[in-house]
This record gives C-alpha cells, sequence and structure tokens, in this order.
C-alpha cells in the first residue's frame, strides 16, 4: 500500500504542478533572500575595510609628522593636533574596532541592522555610549530583511500549509473517500503515508535549492557543518509544520476550515508568541530610563569638573606609578579630565550594572520559554549560527568596552610621566582583533522541534475516540 500511495501521489503532484511550481518558487525566495543577505554582509565588509584604510592613510600622515618634528622641521598642524602629544594620538588616530562577519552571516541578518559594526574608541570618548551604540535607521526597522531566515521561519511554513491543508477534505469533497475506506488501510495511517511523502518531496526540493544557493553564494569547505546544521534546522522546522497539518486534518473537516485553523496557527506560532514574550519580559523586568541614565551620566561630569584638582590629586595618590615625574609635571587640562573620567565611570557603574543586568533577565527569561514557539527557536539558532545573535553583539561590545579600557590606559602613562609621543611608539600601539562565540545551539533547537512533531504526531493517532464516531476514521 505504501509504494502505491508513493506512485499516487507523485503522479498527482506532477500532473497538479506542485513540483515544478514549489521548485521555481523555492529557487526564487532562496537565491534572492541569499543574494540579499549577501549584499548586506558585503556592504559590512566595504565599509569596514575603509575605516581601516583610512587609520593607515592617516598613520601615515602622523608618521611623516612626526618625522618632520623629531628632525626640527616646521610643522603647518595646529599645536594641540601635533602627534609628539599622547593624548593627540589617542583622540586623533584611533583603531578601528570592527566585528568582521562571520562564514554564515548571509543567512540571517539578526541583529545587524540595529547595531554598528565598527567603532574608534579615543581616550577622551565616552565608553557609556559604547554600551548602548545603536544604527537609526526607523525604515530598516520597520520592514526588516528578507533573508534566508526570514524566508524559512516566515514564508515556508506557508507553502507547506497550502501544500498539506486539504489532504483529507479533497477526497471527502471529491466524493472518493468510501473507495479508500474500503482498502486494506486505516484513514488515519492513509493520511499519514501521504503527508509523509509530501515531506520527502518538499524537503528534497528544500534541500537541493538551498544547496544549490549556498554553492552560487559561495562557501569556505571549513563551514560545511554549519550548512548541515542549516539543512537540519529547515527539515525539522518542516517536520513539526508537516505533523500540523497532519493533527488538522484528522481533526477538522472542510477544507476552508483546515486553511483558516493552519493559518490561524501560523499566526500564534510565528507572530503571537514571540509577541506575547517581548511584551511580558518588558513588563516583568522593565528598563530604566536611559534618559535618566544620560541625564545622571552629565549632571556627575559637570560635578566632576567643577572639584579636577581634588580628583588629580586622589588619584595620584591612588596611583603613585603615574606619579612618577610629579616634582616637575605641569597639570593640564588632559591631566585633570582623565582622573575626573576614571572617577565618574566609577560612580555611574552602578547605574548602568542595573541597565544590563534587566537587560540580560529580559532575555534569559525569553530564552527559557523560547520552546513555546518553533519560530523563536529557528530564528535563534539561524541567528547564533550566523553571528548575529543578541549574544554575538553581547560579546562584540564587551570587547569594545575592554580595548577603549586598554587604549585610554595605554596613553595615560605616556601622559603623567610627561613622555613625548615617538615614530617607535607607533608599532607598540594596542591592536584589536574580534575573537567570536563559534555557539549555534543547533543540536540542541533540532532535538526541541523534534519532540515538538513527535508530540503532534501522537495526539493524531490518539484521536481514536473522536474520530470513531464519524464513522470514517475507524481502524
Amino acid at each position: 500500500m505504501l509504494r502505491y500511495n508513493f506512485i499516487y501521489e507523485l503522479r498527482i503532484l506532477l500532473r497538479s504542478r506542485w513540483i515544478q511550481l514549489l521548485s521555481l518558487l523555492l529557487l526564487l525566495l532562496f537565491g534572492f533572500s541569499a543574494f540579499n543577505g549577501k549584499e548586506k554582509v558585503e556592504k559590512r565588509k566595504v565599509d569596514i575595510a575603509a575605516a581601516k584604510q583610512e587609520v593607515l592613510d592617516t598613520d601615515q600622515s602622523m608618521l611623516k609628522l612626526l618625522d618632520s618634528v623629531e628632525r626640527g622641521m616646521a610643522v603647518s598642524a595646529s599645536p594641540w593636533t601635533i602627534p609628539t602629544s599622547p593624548m593627540a594620538v589617542a583622540n586623533y588616530y584611533p583603531r578601528v574596532v570592527a566585528m568582521d562577519p562571520q562564514p554564515m552571516a548571509f543567512v540571517s541578518t539578526g541583529q545587524a541592522d540595529i547595531f554598528t559594526h565598527y567603532v574608534k574608541p579615543t581616550a577622551t570618548g565616552d565608553d557609556f555610549a559604547l554600551n548602548f551604540t545603536e544604527m537609526t535607521s526607523p525604515v530598516q526597522l520597520l520592514f526588516g530583511s528578507f533573508d534566508l531566515a526570514f524566508v524559512i521561519v516566515y514564508l515556508l511554513p506557508l507553502l507547506i500549509i497550502a501544500f498539506s491543508y486539504n489532504v483529507l477534505s479533497s477526497e471527502k469533497e471529491s466524493g472518493s473517500l468510501r473507495l479508500l475506506a474500503s482498502q486494506p488501510i486505516s484513514i488515519r495511517k492513509w493520511v499519514f503515508q501521504k503527508l509523509i511523502l509530501r515531506f520527502f518531496w518538499l524537503s528534497v526540493l528544500v534541500v537541493t535549492t538551498l544547496v544549490l544557493v549556498i554553492l552560487i553564494v559561495g562557501i569556505q569547505p571549513l563551514e560545511w557543518s554549519k550548512v548541515f546544521g542549516l539543512l537540519g534546522l529547515a527539515l525539522s522546522y518542516m517536520l513539526f509544520w508537516f505533523s500540523l497539518a497532519f493533527l488538522v486534518n484528522l481533526y477538522v473537516g472542510s477544507s476552508a476550515k483546515n486553511a483558516v485553523s493552519l493559518l490561524g496557527l501560523w499566526v500564534v506560532f510565528v507572530l503571537l508568541v514571540p509577541s506575547v514574550l517581548n511584551q511580558l519580559a518588558g513588563t516583568l523586568y522593565p528598563m530604566p530610563s536611559r534618559t535618566l541614565m544620560i541625564n545622571e551620566m552629565r549632571e556627575r561630569k559637570v560635578e566632576a569638573t567643577k572639584r579636577q584638582d581634588e580628583i588629580l590629586d586622589n588619584f595620584l595618590r591612588d596611583h603613585p606609578e603615574y606619579a612618577i615625574n610629579d616634582s616637575t609635571q605641569t597639570r593640564s587640562f588632559y591631566h585633570n579630565y582623565m582622573a575626573s573620567q576614571k572617577v565618574v565611570k566609577e560612580e555611574l557603574a552602578p547605574i548602568v550594572n542595573a541597565y544590563e543586568t534587566q537587560l540580560k533577565k529580559q532575555q534569559s527569561w525569553s530564552r527559557q520559554l523560547q520552546w513555546t514557539s518553533p519560530a523563536i527557536v529557528v530564528q535563534e539558532s539561524l541567528n547564533n549560527l550566523s553571528g548575529t545573535s543578541t549574544a554575538d553583539y553581547e560579546n562584540y561590545r564587551r570587547q569594545v568596552i575592554a580595548f577603549s579600557e586598554s587604549w585610554r590606559e595605554h596613553f595615560m602613562s605616556f601622559l603623567y610621566n610627561n613622555t613625548l609621543f615617538k615614530s617607535e611608539d607607533h608599532t607598540n600601539l594596542p591592536q584589536f582583533q574580534y575573537h567570536a562565540l563559534g555557539q549555534s545551539g543547533v543540536p540542541k533547537a533540532i532535538l526541541i522541534l523534534l519532540a515538538m512533531a513527535l508530540v503532534l504526531l501522537g495526539l493524531g493517532f490518539a484521536v481514536q475516540g473522536a474520530t470513531r464516531q464519524k464513522g470514517i476514521l475507524a481502524d
């Protein structure tokens, strides 16, 4: 019977042109979304490369200027920008602190359309702003990104619904159900076989088109393990929706009701549940006012400015390594400013920590309940796989803050020891190297999706009591 169903189902799909239509549609959707994601990644690489090239150009200008000054030649530059001053180098010749895109970044835009990918920390810059730097793009936030993750999470379930909503109801409405019921197989098993066969053919099309698109886009050989993870996620997600279609085909009646029921479930799992979880996270763990935090930061800076001399005295007493030449030092603006910045940072640390703590609680709460929606599970896994998740940008933010602190500390030793910056010091400038998290969580996500699918299939095979009364699904 299974062999007959396989041949019969294949003929139906070919004659109805479902396979041809799905092949073309999947190729267009996957192709365009992968191309769109690749374009975003390329633009990101170009922006970072341009910023790094700008640093190289300014470094060349700095070295030429230093060489002229060291030779005793006159230079046409403002005194405060001459690189013999360590603070001039720290502020006018910063390094690029970039988050390089990962090989699978074209799959999911994730948080990449919100947060910036490179910054240039300076010694006098406000590193609190680095904690919360975001790109202002309301249009981008409104429309989102058409990437592979969007096609898999949002559009692929709709194709499955259109492909499977009337497997049983069409037979019932055409009058052929009684003939099928006379065969030596239960209607339940017959529906299951038809949906499994459709899942098989759609899986072949999805895997083929995805692999073809990825080959065209281009990927490094070592990254094929992540490609297999992507395919596993897509197939597990598809199995969930086919299992849901199996349950709806058995429980609901007409084709119209099946379609409405499945579309309603799509709205619940893909749109409603993620929105509700997001709103509940904000309600249970409300974020402190960012405006109040910024105002508090400004007030503390004003107070620190008024007592800079006192702050500097305390700072030099607490840090004797910066007071080696204290007897010959002349206190400049930067001596007072850098010391006061440290005090402001220490005083504002509790406020910033409160902001970060609430944010972490929101994210932790959302992660614990992500199993309530397969769409959240897949989206988060694809973001992790692409290196564009919230955790990835949090990791980048921490590295930015650590580098900005090391950059500042590097020049403070020059400043408080009244040491001039020389040409040979250029090679010792701190350099940044981004370290990715490298954690995808794909196996766990696949297990969650498979467990959901098995639960739905179990419910489908447990409908004997309700369906036996209708007289059409009895074993």
